[in-house]
């Protein structure tokens, strides 16, 4: 009876588990344009880059150009069931006219994105440094 009545436990947190998850999975899971827009300031041009994202299980991952290669860039983190997400950008500068402060091409840089999703879209901004937009469009 016992082992009756854990099984039964086991099964059912097995199956509410696999709810949860597919939950997770269809809020905004599949594939985004996405438009970052970073305008000419502090003596850097402005410039765009387009480039698709992947949102699976709620979590996002975008990349452009090659890893580890001047111009490399990526955005990356968790989509909350309410749409709201701080994504974290990281990438190696293209050219240095494009680079606050003039930095080297290859150099790394980092910063933080919060945005909000709704439905087939969303929207973010540039937590630190120059001001930049990013605009998401679903597929």
């Amino acid at each position: 009876m016992k082992n009756r009545f854990f099984a039964a436990i086991a099964g059912f947190a097995l199956l509410g588990g696999a709810a949860f998850a597919d939950e997770t999975a269809t809020a905004f899971d599949g594939t985004w344009n996405t438009v970052l827009t970073c305008s000419n300031s502090y003596g850097a041009l402005g410039y765009v880059f387009q480039f698709p994202a992947v949102v699976k299980n709620g979590v996002l991952h975008g990349e452009k150009g090659v890893k580890d290669e001047a111009g490399w860039f990526t955005i990356d983190g968790n989509i909350g069931r309410d749409g709201k997400a701080t994504l974290l950008a990281d990438g190696l500068v293209g050219g240095a006219q494009y680079a606050v402060g003039q930095r080297p091409k290859g150099t790394q840089y980092d910063y933080h994105i919060d945005a909000t999703f709704s439905g087939n879209s969303g929207s973010g901004h540039r937590v630190e440094g120059r001001p930049c937009s990013v605009a998401f469009t679903k597929q």
